[in-house]
């Protein structure tokens, strides 16, 4: 096989890749490509460098085959750029001090890690205020507890053997705390108000949708419909709100993009960087799938992943202030009708 043909074949491939997402069907062997869209944008444009100086043009085949690589490296790298530095932020940056914040941990722990200690020396670093763990066991839950600070004065723990359990831990007052089962009867989310420092009082939302992956579920349907579901709770209240865990979705992703779209909420990695936290392991295979979503009131002090984890996941930390008075600065996008049947649709799905 000639280096022509090769890059010809992964152009189709490229190609292919890039449209499928496209595809308004629900099967994971479909969805499954809106993850490693960065890393198929990079191998694009390598694959247009070679082609440039490797290959001599002498047919119009040529040139249309290259035009249509460019188009969908185009295509790739704006679906992303919103990620980047380069990209104006959606989150504007706190104007108040670390007194006023609410800082919030969460990660993925990895049920059947062994290796404990990184976890809690994350957990011991960031001193957040509020902590949710996802796949946690009742050999993590025992864990952590047993070596979080006594600050940590409410919880609500609903460990479980099935990849699912959640963990929630707060130095600041929970308020009607559930674990509802938006979806499955065996898929925990967790759901509370929480008392600031300052005495407000804001909505967290936390979810770990199932992955559109055979082992985990064919169909994509059970993770946007949770997404979606919490979406309108969102766009329905009238609290501050957060919503944060691992979606198992990454952020450019159709799904991701409708639920930021009618939930009317701010993503604080637009116009910061990827901060990818998942596959911790896989240095070339890495994606961000774990979020932390607010809306207008919430302005951003800080936000970072913690890189020395055990799990598969890195832990992300987000410090938010709230500044209601200063929510009209936000340039959030208002939901049209089309938008929120698109919602209801994905729900009424299951």
């Amino acid at each position: 096989m000639t280096l022509k043909h090769f890059l010809k074949g992964f152009g189709i491939i490229a190609i292919l890749i890039t449209l499928a997402p496209l595809i308004a069907v629900d099967y994971w062997w479909i969805r499954i490509f809106d993850f490693p869209h960065v890393q198929l944008t990079f191998l694009t444009a390598l694959a247009i460098v070679i082609y440039f100086i490797k290959i001599d043009f002498k047919n119009v085949g040529d040139y249309a085959f290259i035009i249509v690589l460019v188009a969908c490296f185009i295509f790739q790298f704006v679906k992303f750029f919103s990620y980047s530095k380069f990209a104006e932020v959606d989150m504007l940056n706190s104007t108040k001090n670390k007194k006023t914040s609410i800082s919030i941990l969460t990660a993925n722990v990895h049920q059947d890690n062994e290796d404990m200690d990184k976890i809690i020396n994350a957990i011991n670093d960031s001193d957040a205020d509020f902590m949710i763990f996802t796949e946690a066991n009742k050999r993590w839950q025992k864990a952590i507890s047993n070596n979080i600070s006594k600050d940590y004065r409410y919880k609500l723990e609903y460990p479980l053997d099935n990849t699912y359990g959640m963990l929630l831990y707060s130095k600041f007052q929970i308020i009607d705390p559930s674990v509802e089962f938006l979806v499955k009867s065996d898929i925990p989310s967790i759901h509370t108000k929480v008392i600031t420092r300052e005495g407000d009082t804001i909505q967290v939302h936390s979810i770990h949708p199932t992955p559109p992956m055979p082992n985990h579920n064919p169909m994509s349907t059970n993770r946007d419909a949770e997404m979606m579901k919490v979406a309108k709770r969102v766009m329905d209240t009238k609290l501050p709100t957060i919503v944060l865990g691992d979606f198992n979705d990454v952020p450019w992703s159709e799904t991701t993009k409708l639920f930021k779209l009618v939930s009317k909420t701010l993503d604080p990695r637009i116009g910061r960087g990827l901060y990818s936290t998942y596959n911790a392991q896989k240095f070339l295979l890495r994606w961000p799938l774990d979020h932390m979503f607010c809306t207008k009131e919430f302005r951003l002090k800080a936000f970072k992943t913690y890189n020395e984890t055990s799990s598969d996941h890195f832990p992300i930390y987000g410090e938010f202030t709230l500044e209601p008075s200063l929510a009209h600065l936000h340039k959030v996008e208002e939901p049209t009708e089309d938008d929120i049947q698109r919602a209801n649709n994905q729900i009424n799905k299951k």
